[in-house]
């Protein structure tokens, strides 16, 4: 059973800096893509990255690319987040999801096409 456990949500102020981190267990990590959404309230679930299995492919939601960073580490079976220049409207509750089958190709940006998710973690930016 594919286990995602996310950590490392808070409180932060606007232009604050943020590192989530997703555990992962009940299978080989690096085999599979991993990606991070976001839901803010009242909002649908919204793609925000994602990263290839060995880490060297990464791909970035436009309201992100060049403040937020992914990237894993393979031996401890974990992804990361690391949010820099934090705006208010990147408050949400952020999941890390992966996949049940291997895939090549990282430009899974629709929450139908992930498989296994985790509890979630709440980023709050204060203004």
């Amino acid at each position: 059973q594919v286990q995602l456990v996310e950590s490392g949500g808070g409180l932060v102020q606007d232009g604050g800096s943020l590192r989530l981190s997703c555990a992962a267990s009940g299978r080989t990590f690096s085999t599979y893509p991993m990606g991070w959404f976001r839901q803010a309230p009242g909002k649908e679930r919204e793609f925000a990255a994602a990263i290839s299995g060995s880490g060297s492919s990464t791909y970035y939601a436009d309201s992100v690319k060049g403040r937020f960073t992914i990237s894993r580490d393979n031996i401890k079976n974990t992804v990361y987040l690391q949010m820099n220049s934090l705006k208010p409207e990147d408050t949400a509750i952020y999941y890390c999801a992966t996949k049940r089958y291997y895939s090549p190709n990282i430009y899974f940006t629709r929450s139908y096409e992930y498989d296994y998710w985790g509890q979630g973690t709440q980023v709050t930016v204060s203004s």
